[in-house]
């Protein structure tokens, strides 16, 4: 069944647009470009592709599993899905690699199916229990649900992107949450604005995510993927990238990653930062003494980090010196006497 253009389509357009199709990675650009073709001519009607421990277990419907991330029920389902989708990845493929984040999505969108089977399990297991605790949650209902969407795998990758972003903090309905429980405000939020969500896809999600980031799915993936290639990168992502979300913006303060320079650092002879310009008016034979001289004083100033300071504009004899500082000072000698010589013959 083709559908008609809709807004929530439109809008998606607009958000593409103004991020800049060039600036999204290409595996997120792909995936968002398939599930919005899925939308237009989806591959199963909404009843067959949706998740049930029911249809997938009882029946034996395993394609479900497939269908029910690439499918939703409207065009704003939609729309969200893949704002939130491109937001995500244009911050985790980048410090992932294009490869391993492909490789992750494959993984989550598979294991979020299975989890969610399981959590449904375990309800209709609950159902037979007459525990009043559970009244508050319709523990029935949430058993027999038929999921579609691509939320669940939006929330396992929620929850790595807040993983390696642990001092920032996100604004969840305008309330200020930390990284560490985003997710997990996020899943009832959600849940008491529009109990028609599912609450189950959405914990199965953060639970996939947990089993990724402090559980043993990441090492597991790594020892799949060194088995199948050898020259596979395990991507080892900074700690300090901001993150997005599709409820609003996160981020942390970058610290500075660069160690502090030592105060013998500040003593380097200043004549050995040059700039382009300055040496662009050099002659030729000027710049090759002025790289020599850089390169023999860099060498000296190593060394004489270890020896004690000297008064100002006092210089050590060369009985004072070590052998490889008096080698270094007679080379330079012996460079400055034959450029000299070379200057006098040129002229």
């Amino acid at each position: 069944m083709q559908r008609g253009f809709q807004l929530g389509l439109l809008l998606l357009v607009v958000q593409l647009f103004q991020e800049g199709l060039g600036n999204i990675p290409a595996v997120t650009l792909t995936v968002l470009g398939f599930n919005v073709y899925l939308y237009m001519f989806p591959a199963a009607p909404l009843l067959k592709a949706c998740v049930s421990l029911q249809h997938v277990y009882r029946y034996k419907e395993w394609c479900r599993l497939f269908l029910s991330p690439l499918h939703h029920v409207d065009d704003w389902h939609l729309y969200f899905n893949m704002v939130s989708l491109l937001w995500k990845g244009i911050k985790l493929e980048p410090s992932l690699g294009a490869a391993w984040f492909l490789y992750l999505l494959s993984v989550f969108f598979l294991l979020t199916g299975l989890v969610y089977l399981l959590l449904q399990a375990l309800m209709t297991k609950l159902t037979e229990d007459s525990d009043p605790f559970l009244g508050f949650i319709d523990v029935f209902s949430h058993s027999n649900e038929c999921a579609v969407g691509f939320s669940g795998v939006l929330f396992a990758l929620k929850v790595v992107g807040n993983h390696y972003n642990p001092g920032g903090v996100t604004y969840v309905l305008n309330i200020r949450v930390s990284n560490r429980f985003a997710s997990w405000v996020e899943l009832v939020l959600i849940y008491l604005i529009n109990p028609g969500t599912s609450l189950v896809a959405h914990l199965a999600g953060i639970l996939v995510g947990l089993l990724y980031t402090v559980g043993p799915l990441k090492t597991i993936m790594e020892t799949c993927a060194e088995f199948v290639s050898s020259d596979v990168t395990i991507p080892r992502p900074s700690s300090y990238h901001s993150s997005s979300g599709a409820s609003g913006y996160s981020g942390t303060r970058r610290g500075n990653s660069e160690e502090p320079r030592h105060a013998e650092d500040s003593t380097t002879d200043h004549t050995s930062d040059y700039t382009e310009s300055y040496i662009a008016g050099l002659t030729e034979e000027e710049q090759i003494e002025l790289a020599v001289r850089k390169s023999l004083n860099q060498r000296g100033q190593t060394g004489q980090r270890g020896t004690a300071r000297l008064p100002h504009g006092s210089q050590p004899s060369d009985e004072e010196l070590s052998p490889e500082e008096l080698l270094r000072r007679r080379r330079l000698r012996r460079f400055d006497q034959g450029f000299s010589n070379q200057k006098k013959t040129r002229l």
